[in-house]
């Protein structure tokens, strides 16, 4: 797969007539990275049942897999996921058979929604690399039209072991990179652990630069335009987005908490993920994103559930129980990520001026 270049990618040909159902899209639906049991669902958030699935939940990446998937977003009927791969761990960590080499996948990798990978970048068999085509723990991937008024769709990847964010276009040809390969640190076009990158309306990046405990927005020429660390008090940026009337919303994962700060980098909004009993004391939330509804949906890693909750720090919605781990029914195992299909709110969406999703209806390569 790793040499499959599609002429037309993305392309908004095929759309959905006006009036046609299109179950794959509901957009009540939740699209969930289950990181340890190695797939993507999309969950009925009524029922709490599975509506679709990639990942057989191997620890070893082929075509019907992925491992340690940290990343996933709908985009039309097409699913980009980021294959993180699981490290190496002894005891081994779920989701993984192999203490001692751990169990790679390197890939990003656009799947169709009859769970055929149509286009991949990064190399089969958890190769590891930096070169051209190569990856090492991509944690977040995301399309991006017209990058720099360059023709057609790009991905944007937070490629994490190279402490970088690199956008590529369809042919796998590198166009734009922040962060010195393989150097972490926290000087001029530098990274530490960056775990994911959105682009903003104005065309800046906003950067999770993790292991610095800050978000940043840069521009495209590796100027930094706006810090943020909430007065000093993060630990572990996992997730950071802008939201649309200007705030910016954080995982701040070591602090197991979630927070929203204002331009002058103050505390707005936060919600503490570890607070009821049963709870994992160290849950390491890892995904915040504001639904236009105004409630907030999070991944609450090691408590082994997704979560919405509303302004007034009410749940309203959970997938997976409390603080167990599985993979039957209602169960999730270390989710990394979590998104409400066609909600593009505060996230970059499929195509310019459509934060609102109204392009989850495009597809192309579906068959």
């Amino acid at each position: 797969m790793a040499g499959v270049v599609l002429s037309g990618l993305l392309s908004p040909l095929a759309i959905v007539a006006a009036g046609e159902e299109d179950t794959h899209n509901k957009h009540s639906d939740i699209l969930i990275s289950d990181q340890f049991n190695n797939r993507v669902i999309q969950v009925d958030q009524k029922t709490h049942k599975i509506v679709w699935q990639f990942g057989n939940g191997s620890d070893k990446p082929g075509p019907n897999s992925i491992v340690g998937v940290n990343d996933a977003e709908r985009i039309g009927r097409l699913t980009l996921m980021s294959g993180t791969g699981i490290p190496a761990s002894n005891p081994p960590l779920p989701g993984c058979s192999d203490p001692v080499n751990g169990c790679p996948d390197n890939r990003v990798i656009l799947v169709n929604r009859h769970g055929k990978i149509i286009w991949q970048y990064g190399q089969d068999g958890g190769v590891a690399g930096a070169g051209l085509n190569q990856l090492n723990a991509p944690v977040h991937a995301v399309a991006v039209p017209n990058f720099q008024r360059r023709h057609g769709w790009h991905v944007m990847i937070t490629d994490q072991a190279n402490q970088r964010v690199i956008v590529v276009d369809r042919s796998h040809r590198l166009v734009w990179q922040y962060g010195t390969t393989g150097v972490a640190g926290n000087g001029a076009n530098q990274l530490n652990n960056p775990n994911s990158a959105e682009l903003l309306p104005n065309g800046h990046i906003l950067i999770a630069d993790e292991s610095n405990n800050r978000a940043i927005e840069v521009t495209t020429d590796f100027q930094i335009v706006r810090q943020f660390t909430a007065s000093g008090t993060l630990n572990g940026v996992a997730f950071a987005s802008r939201l649309p009337g200007g705030n910016t919303l954080i995982s701040d994962a070591n602090n197991n908490r979630i927070v929203e700060v204002d331009a002058n980098d103050a505390v707005v909004w936060e919600y503490i993920t570890n607070t009821l009993p049963g709870s994992n004391a160290n849950p390491a939330p890892t995904r915040a994103v504001r639904l236009e509804n105004g409630d907030t949906l999070i991944s609450d890693q090691f408590n082994n559930r997704v979560i919405s909750v509303s302004q007034n720090k009410q749940i309203v919605f959970q997938q997976g129980v409390l603080n167990v781990a599985g993979n039957g029914f209602n169960q999730l195992n270390g989710p990394y990520d979590a998104k409400q299909i066609g909600d593009f709110t505060g996230l970059t969406p499929p195509r310019p001026g459509d934060r609102d999703g109204d392009d989850a209806n495009n597809d192309n390569d579906d068959d």
